[in-house]
């Protein structure tokens, strides 16, 4: 009887815990690479915007070096959410194997007429004054087969320069990228805000050329989720979904301007002057205020991939994306 008695017992605290942790909001993990270009980390910052956070889900924002180390944590089931470039993607999609892979929303795009490209840097008083120029020189991309990187290979392409043959491709981190060409270490840099902002700003650095002149309009950066994970637990994501858009809609407002800058400045710690001038406005990323991605680009990213030989068959981007949760949630709002 003892023993029936604390095995009841046992059952019974057992089912306890299952059912607190049943009623605890999703944690979702959610990776990011770079801010403001990705709002992630600083995207729920004014909670008073917010509906269904801490009750439905919560969100634990995840750093990395860039999107491609994203693809590791995705498959290890280390993250949630991804949010990958088209060239990471397409690794995924290729290499990794990961056919359950799906677009759940947009991040931003680049090269949209009207609004910013990724720019590609040179010293403003330095040698280089055109592509061909670029021959025999050494290049900085954040990640080898990352966006940036793409656009280093296609434009040079164009102009006839093959990697390892006319010159050299290396890595480093973004911040330390405009140093590396004021020291002469490096004789192109593929930048993004603010450090492009900041290197010009200087003085010392000018755009040979831009990311748009390599791919024309680019779905740079989006969400993406493993389609198992997505079904368990859609109802917390679609919540997730409308908090997100509240708060996009928030922060592009330009209303809110003053505001945005401060949380950005609060959170990158420099001071607020480093981007009131184009922070989320015409001279920044272009992000869409329903959050869907531009599967048409993105889908000339895919085919640019394949004709650069980083992936070796294309495939159709639209069986990848699930638009379901970022459509319901825009419709509570509409």
């Amino acid at each position: 009887m003892r023993r029936a008695f604390v095995s009841i017992c046992l059952a019974l605290a057992l089912g306890n815990c299952a059912a607190a942790r049943a009623g605890e909001p999703l944690a979702i993990r959610e990776g990011w690479a770079n801010t403001p270009a990705s709002l992630t980390p600083i995207i729920f910052a004014n909670k008073s915007l917010l509906k269904h956070y801490g009750k439905s889900y919560t969100l634990v924002p995840m750093r990395y070096a860039g999107t491609s180390p994203e693809i590791t944590a995705l498959a290890t089931g280390d993250l949630d959410i991804a949010t990958m470039a088209y060239s990471s993607f397409a690794a995924a999609i290729e290499n990794a194997h990961m056919d359950d892979l799906r677009i759940v929303a947009d991040g931003f795009q680049d090269g949209v007429p009207g609004y910013y490209s990724s720019e590609y840097l040179v010293l403003k008083t330095g040698p280089i004054h055109k592509v061909e120029d670029l021959k025999g020189k050494v290049l900085v991309s954040n990640a080898i087969g990352g966006a940036i990187d793409m656009g280093i290979r296609e434009m040079l392409r164009r102009h006839h320069l093959e990697d390892k043959r006319d010159y050299t491709v290396v890595e480093a981190r973004f911040p330390a990228m405009p140093a590396m060409l004021e020291e002469r270490k490096a004789d192109l840099i593929g930048s993004v805000p603010p450090f492009d902002q900041i290197a010009k700003a200087r003085g010392t650095a000018r755009a040979l050329f831009t990311l748009r002149d390599a791919f024309g309009t680019s779905d740079m950066i989006f969400q993406v989720a493993r389609a198992g994970w997505i079904a368990k637990n859609r109802a917390a994501l679609v919540d997730f979904s409308e908090d997100w858009l509240r708060a996009l809609r928030w922060f592009i407002d330009p209303a809110n301007h003053d505001a945005a800058v401060r949380i950005v400045s609060d959170y990158t710690k420099l001071k607020p002057a480093v981007y009131a001038g184009w922070v989320f406005t015409r001279d920044d990323y272009y992000r869409d205020p329903a959050a869907r991605p531009n599967l048409v680009a993105l889908q000339h990213n895919i085919d640019a991939q394949q004709a650069l030989g980083f992936i070796k068959r294309g495939f159709d981007v639209k069986n990848y994306a699930d638009l379901s949760l970022i459509d319901e949630a825009a419709a509570r709002l509409n």
